[in-house]
Order: structure tokens, then C-alpha cells, then sequence
């Protein structure tokens, strides 16, 4: 998950997405990043820590830390919470970009709407509330596209398409 300085949305984005990861059974890792290192080091927005912790996700224990090109190696999938967001991944990533593993994170909500998440950061409280909101209707789509079906769930598939 990656935005600006990487203390609003992108650490809510990990968040939210790690929480609902595990709730359902995934050992999945989340990340989080910034295009700049303006706040590199710092915890969350204190009124991003306030609205995840409003919504029962604690984040006040990450860091925020600058992307790197060195990402693309690490990481199976990269999600940019903006457009110019995505083109700073491209320019700091060179030829490293793999444009299979990066794209704007609100697609997998709104294919090809090329939605951005809108930075609150110089807003008030309600603009976090409005982009948890956001990040939390496409994390429930990432989980349900990419969690992978139990057993039980193949057998029904195969029994109703019979």
C-alpha cells in the first residue's frame, strides 16, 4: 500500500487490509509505503490512528518508510492510492517496474474508474472517516478476489455448475 508520506492512507490501507486478512484465516503480509521520505520514521496521522482505532485496528506501531525499486522483488503486489502516487512508483522503480504487480488500489473496487483515494491530510476528521470508509469496501473485494476457496467451497462450485 503505498501513498505520499505514507502516514494517512496508506498506513490505514495496511491495516485494514492486514485485520481483515487474518479474520479470514490468511497468512498474508501487509505493507505499507511513501513516494517521499518527508515523514520517514514517524507513526500514523494521530487522526488516522483515531479512525482506525474507532473502527477496532490499531496502527500506531508502524513506521513509515519510503518505497523503494527493491519493492517489486519483495512484494506480489503493489497498490498505488493515487495517480500521481503510482507515477512516482514507475519513475523511483525504473526498470524494475512490473506493471502486472502495481495499479491503483480502488480498480479492484472499480475496474479501470482509475479512482484516487483522496490524501485528508490537510483536512479535518471527517475526511479520514470518508477515506477508511473507502479503503475498507475495497479490501473487502481483494480478500474476496484473491483468498483462495476452501475445499468445501470447490466441491459446491462443481456441484452446481453439474
Amino acid at each position: 500500500m503505498v501513498c505520499l508520506g505514507n502516514i494517512c492512507r496508506s498506513p490505514l490501507a495496511e491495516g485494514i487490509l492486514q485485520d481483515k486478512a487474518f479474520t479470514a484465516g490468511l497468512t498474508w503480509s501487509i505493507e505499507s509505503a511513501g513516494t517521499n521520505s518527508y515523514h520517514t520514521g514517524e507513526p500514523p496521522h494521530p487522526l488516522s490512528q483515531k479512525v482506525a482505532k474507532l473502527n477496532g485496528i490499531d496502527i500506531c506501531q508502524q513506521r513509515a518508510r519510503r518505497f523503494a525499486a527493491s519493492d517489486f522483488e519483495v512484494y506480489d503486489k503493489i497498490y498505488a492510492l493515487a495517480g500521481d502516487v503510482l507515477d512516482d512508483i514507475k519513475r523511483i522503480s525504473g526498470k524494475k517496474f512490473d506493471a502486472s504487480k502495481a495499479g491503483l488500489l480502488m480498480n479492484e473496487l472499480y475496474p479501470g474508474k482509475n479512482m484516487d483515494v483522496p490524501d485528508p491530510y490537510y483536512g479535518a476528521e471527517k475526511g479520514y472517516h470518508e477515506v477508511y470508509k473507502m479503503i475498507d469496501e475495497v479490501c473487502d473485494e481483494i480478500i474476496k478476489k484473491y483468498k483462495p476457496l476452501t475445499l468445501q467451497e470447490v466441491k459446491l462450485d462443481s456441484f452446481q455448475k453439474n
